[in-house]
């Protein structure tokens, strides 16, 4: 994220103890590494989980000293998932962080019926961007957990989105509901799923923010396009999020914001019981540091309410 919206990440985080925080197989150095900043920022309490011959070696090439850290051996990264899982229904943690293994492997622990982190809520990913371009923080969902959300789907996708941006201090964020054109079209079902969402949250079945669409890219992100388009719109030109079609899409957009835009992305898992740290391999260091400060939000607003979706 830029300094400006990292460092004001941080702050809200002043004054909070560290979060208990289940590391779930870390036996990539990033991995490992992203978890002990985190510790060093004050963040997290990392509690280790995965083969220890494996995070042991990974800590020793990469010079970094986990002889303080609880650490639970498991035989591989199947078992560190359902370990993990394990630990916060047991109330040893409050954040779930994923390592090196793969994000599927994670989330079919999560997801599991029996034993797993199930809520009413549909799980989905959030990336908190920072775009050089854009005149304050972006958030993009879903872009990594649900490939071709359902109507049903992707209120859920909001209401999720909702309850982070209020526990960021956006009151009423605008969300601009994403597809390839702005007008409704059969042809296009993600513009009529736009439009029965626009209808929902008038309804009260969404409730908390203003949502607007279908609106392409251009005219949800850049009020002047809008304006050309003749489109009257609160949330043209200034969203807080952008709600995208499907994973495909939202995937793209948000490599294309990083790759070529030069943005920072943190990236969390809601709709779980406890909010989940989902970094990436190529994620620097201030992406991994952002993404545990907003589990951290999360964790203090679900400790002080327990009503709060994680």
């Amino acid at each position: 994220m830029s300094q400006d919206h990292y460092r004001d990440l941080l702050q809200r985080c002043a004054g909070l103890a560290a979060v208990p925080t289940i590391v779930v197989h870390p036996c990539e150095a990033g991995a490992l590494r992203g978890a002990l900043e985190a510790a060093e920022a004050g963040l997290i309490a990392p509690f280790l989980v995965g083969p220890r011959y494996k995070i042991e070696a990974t800590a020793h090439a990469a010079g970094l000293d986990i002889r303080h850290l609880p650490l639970e051996d498991v035989a591989h990264s199947h078992a560190a998932a359902e370990r993990g899982v394990a630990l916060i229904r047991e109330g040893r943690g409050e954040i779930l962080m994923k390592g090196s293994l793969h994000s599927d492997e994670l989330l079919h622990a999560v997801a599991a019926r029996e034993g797993g982190l199930r809520t009413e809520r549909r799980l989905s990913h959030v990336f908190a961007m920072s775009v050089p371009s854009y005149h304050k923080p972006l958030f993009v969902s879903d872009a990594a957990v649900n490939i071709f959300p359902s109507l049903d789907d992707k209120a859920d996708i909001c209401r999720n989105a909702i309850a982070l941006l209020h526990v960021l201090g956006i009151k009423r964020p605008k969300i601009a509901l994403l597809s390839a054109v702005e007008t409704v079209t059969a042809r296009l079902p993600s513009t009529l799923e736009a439009a029965a969402l626009v209808v929902m949250s008038q309804r009260g079945q969404i409730d908390g923010a203003l949502l607007d669409g279908p609106l392409a890219f251009d005219n949800a992100i850049n009020a002047e396009a809008a304006r050309v388009k003749g489109i009257r719109s609160e949330v043209a030109g200034d969203p807080d999020m952008l709600l995208v079609p499907d994973m495909e899409a939202g995937n793209i957009l948000a490599k294309q914001l990083i790759y070529l835009a030069g943005a920072d992305a943190a990236g969390i898992v809601l709709g779980a019981r406890v909010p989940i740290v989902f970094t990436s391999r190529s994620d620097n260091a201030q992406a991994r540091i952002a993404s545990c400060a907003l589990a951290v939000l999360l964790a203090a607003a679900r400790r002080a309410a327990p009503g709060v979706p994680a």
